[in-house]
């Protein structure tokens, strides 16, 4: 299936008819027609984006197609990365498929022609959907650039952005870029202006990926990577790899290392045995999917502190991709107490201590995950002191504190920030946090493919809903002064 689905093989006929039946679609679903926002300068005549939307991935790309759809024009998307490379597939993601069950809906918002199962039927001929259970990672990052370029969203690529802050004059954000040419290691540093700015900015938006002290401060960054990072696993060929952690991206990256040859990898980490049930399969429902915002914040917190009890697992291919190889060993309630280089049989290796021994490596992949930590954010530096956290909010009950979930932003039931204190800040609700920073306010609506079919309603309504509020005066001049007739004088 992987490499026939790519876009430019197999029937390119069936796709070309596929896009006109989309551009069909889209064209009988076209109403309202018209543009309602109100174009906005700067008193200096800059132009001001309506939406701004930081992350041109799968998530950005279905919140511009759904501003669109509302007739919200005056949108870009930028993104770090070049384009191709935008969120994960194509960069550190190293499973086979995705994780996700492809019968869940993504970016296509509701139109049949635009879905994945139309797209890989058209190149593949009708029933051939029905041949796997799972989407391969290179066919969904090649869906997704089909929907971007079939649908003109206007991304911006190899962008940067800066820390964000606010004009009280203008009424606007300010947003620093630095634009880097390809190939190119100095860019140009240029102001964009928005009334909205929608971060979209992935599963590590809301913070950065967590490497644990003892190995960031302990040991020479040659001889571990996190799981987010580039490894040459060709490198690796007869090495003893460690891997901490037991989430999928690290049996992902041991399987990785072992099929590259790797002599041995032993996976370490804290529970006493690997989880078993994955109780995110549960929360694909109607109910929890569409409605979690709207729970008080004390049914929020059981609800999410229950999925963070529970843990995450490997899917079970995952799990045997990696323990297949004979090579392959794992090592349950084995926390890292410490590693660090030491000389064995003339060699530097690295020393590894657990509760349940000492054991000597050559590499460490890290696959413990990220760390909520707004201030960490760039794009949030100047800002991040006004924004209400969950801690700021609310008081678990004795027992149930997590300084985890308690670090993640109080959102709006649109996936706005909110002020920490009141009047301090109100400019604040103009920020959508559309990352997995949502989820104790918002559920799994923000980075994950089986929450955008409510997250991106919810959040586009909410800044629908803003926009026409904030111009309600215009459109009452409009409506006011509006004489158009339906009939000629009698």
């Amino acid at each position: 299936m992987a490499e026939a689905a790519r876009v430019g093989q197999g029937s390119e006929a069936g796709l070309r008819a596929l896009e006109e039946r989309a551009r069909r679609d889209l064209a009988m679903l076209e109403y309202p027609k018209r543009e309602w926002v109100p174009p906005r300068t700067t008193r200096a005549g800059e132009r001001v984006l309506d939406v701004l939307v930081v992350g041109g991935g799968q998530g950005g790309i279905a919140t511009a197609f759904a501003l669109r759809r509302e007739r919200v024009e005056n949108v870009l998307v930028v993104d770090a990365l070049p384009a191709g490379r935008e969120g994960p597939w194509r960069r550190f993601a190293r499973m086979k498929t995705l994780r996700t069950p492809k019968h869940v809906l993504g970016p296509e918002l509701g139109v049949p022609s635009l879905s994945v199962q139309a797209w890989y039927e058209a190149q593949h001929g009708e029933g051939s959907w029905s041949g796997f259970d799972f989407i391969e990672r290179e066919t969904w990052a090649a869906y997704l650039a089909w929907v971007r370029e079939l649908l003109a969203i206007p991304v911006q690529n190899d962008t940067r952005v800066g820390a964000i802050r606010w004009d009280e004059d203008e009424s606007c954000f300010v947003v620093p870029v630095t634009t880097h040419a390809a190939g190119r290691s100095v860019g140009t540093a240029g102001i964009l202006r928005a009334r909205k700015i929608v971060l979209a900015t992935g599963i590590e938006g809301a913070g950065q990926w967590y490497v644990p002290p003892l190995i960031r401060d302990g040991l020479p960054k040659a001889r571990w990577a996190h799981t987010c990072e580039p490894i040459d696993f060709a490198g690796l060929r007869g090495k003893r790899v460690a891997v901490l952690g037991a989430g999928a991206s690290a049996f992902d990256n041991a399987a990785v290392a072992l099929e590259h040859g790797a002599a041995k990898v032993d996976l370490y980490f804290r529970r006493p045995e690997l989880v078993r049930v994955n109780v995110y399969r549960w929360a694909e429902f109607t109910g929890f999917l569409r409605h979690h915002a709207d729970l008080p914040d004390a049914e929020k917190w059981r609800f999410v502190r229950r999925f963070w009890e529970a843990g995450q697992l490997p899917p079970r291919p995952t799990f045997e991709r990696a323990a297949r190889h004979e090579d392959f060993a794992l090592h349950p309630g084995s926390p890292w107490q410490d590693v660090r280089e030491v000389e064995r049989e003339g060699e530097t290796v690295l020393e590894v201590t657990t509760p349940k021994g000492t054991f000597h490596h050559d590499f460490v992949i890290v696959g413990t995950g990220f760390r909520t930590d707004l201030a960490s954010r760039v794009e949030l530096q100047a800002i991040e002191g006004h924004v209400a956290r969950w801690e700021d909010r609310f008081e678990p009950p004795d027992g149930e504190r997590v300084d985890e979930l308690l670090r993640h932003p109080y959102l709006g039931s649109s996936f706005e920030l909110t002020e920490r204190a009141p009047g301090e800040a109100p400019w604040l609700r103009g920020i959508f946090c559309f990352s997995f920073g949502c989820l104790v306010s918002c559920g799994l609506g923000g980075a994950s493919i089986s929450g955008m079919k409510y997250g991106v309603d919810r959040l586009v309504g909410g800044i629908t809903r803003q926009l026409y509020l904030e111009d309600a005066e215009r459109h009452y001049a409009a409506l006011d002064a509006y004489d158009v007739p339906d009939l000629e004088a009698v």
